[in-house]
Parts: C-alpha cells; structure tokens; sequence
C-alpha cells in the first residue's frame, strides 16, 4: 500500500511580527496593493487592445468619408448641368407665357403703312421699342395712329424719338414704344 501523504497545518505563527498590528495591517496593504495593481494592468491592457478596434473603426469611417466624398464630386456636374437646364426651361417658360412674339409683331406689320421701313424691334418682358425710318414725317403718324387705334396686341404706343438721317435729310428715323398686351 501507498504512503499516504498527509499535509501539516501549523497554527503557530512562525514570527512575531504576524501577529502584530502592524504587520497583520502591511500583510493586509500588501495583499490589497497587489489585487490593485491587477485590477490596474487589465484595465490598460483592454485600454491598448481597444485601440486597435477604435483605430480600425476611424480607418473605416476615413474610408466611407472618402467615397462618400468622390460621390458628391462626380454628380457636381450633373447637378451643375441640371442646374443650368432648370434655368433655360424657366426662361423658356416666361416666354411661352407670354403672348407670342409672332403675333405682336405681325400684329405691327399690319398697321404699317409702306413707306416706313423697320429697323430693328425689342422686347422687355411686357415693353416695346421699334426703331424705324420712314419717307414722310405723314406715314410716321399715320402708324402712330394706327398702332394706338387699332385695338391690337400693342398699347400705349408713344412717339419717343424722330429726326432726319445725317445721310439723306428726305429720310426720317424715329422711335416708337409701347406695352404689349
């Protein structure tokens, strides 16, 4: 048969000093000190290990913040391009709203008695302008009339400018304005 090992216990202090204050209270310390510099070295080794995830994570978000970023850059254009159309279909749009330019100016063509010659018409939203020349200072009345008695697309129609060319003094240059209706 084995020999059995048996442990012995002994509950004789082996020095003095044990069980003193003093020395239960460093004993105390030493092993409390201990269980604290544990606690401590854990704390920052999952400090060390978290940041590599948070620096894994910052990466991931640099990353998304760039394609993110080239996106926004790529449809610039587009949206610059859109833009720009938004634009000309507004412009396009007030013009169409507008009586026809057509009309207005077949309208003024009708009236016209055959001795006056145009030389340029604009429009300004809802303002007329026609420089013209004309034979006879009686014919540059005569459309005066005409636009004003007319009843047409013209209205307001005012006698702005007139005088001789520098050219031919026979021929005279006015001015005519009005409201389009």
């Amino acid at each position: 048969m084995p020999i059995r090992k048996t442990k012995q216990i002994n509950l004789i202090p082996q020095s003095e000093f044990d069980t003193s204050p003093l020395g239960r209270i460093l004993k105390w310390a030493l092993s409390t000190f201990r269980v604290m510099v544990i606690v401590t070295e854990l704390i920052v080794m999952s400090a060390f290990l978290s940041r590599f995830w948070l620096d894994a994570k910052n990466s991931d978000l640099n990353d998304e913040m760039n394609v993110n970023k080239s996106q926004v850059l790529a449809y610039s254009e587009i949206e610059a391009n859109l833009r720009l159309y938004q634009k000309k279909l507004s412009i396009a749009k007030s013009l169409y709203s507008q009586k026809k330019i057509t009309e207005v100016i077949s309208s003024i063509s009708d009236r016209m008695p055959p001795e006056i010659s145009i030389n340029s018409i604009s429009i300004t939203g809802k303002q007329l302008e026609i420089k013209a020349v004309s034979l006879s200072e009686k014919s540059v009345a005569q459309f005066l009339v005409n636009l004003n008695n007319s009843g047409g697309s013209v209205t307001d129609v005012n006698l702005t400018q007139i005088g001789s060319s520098v050219e031919n003094s026979n021929i005279t240059l006015f001015t005519l304005t009005g409201i389009i209706k």
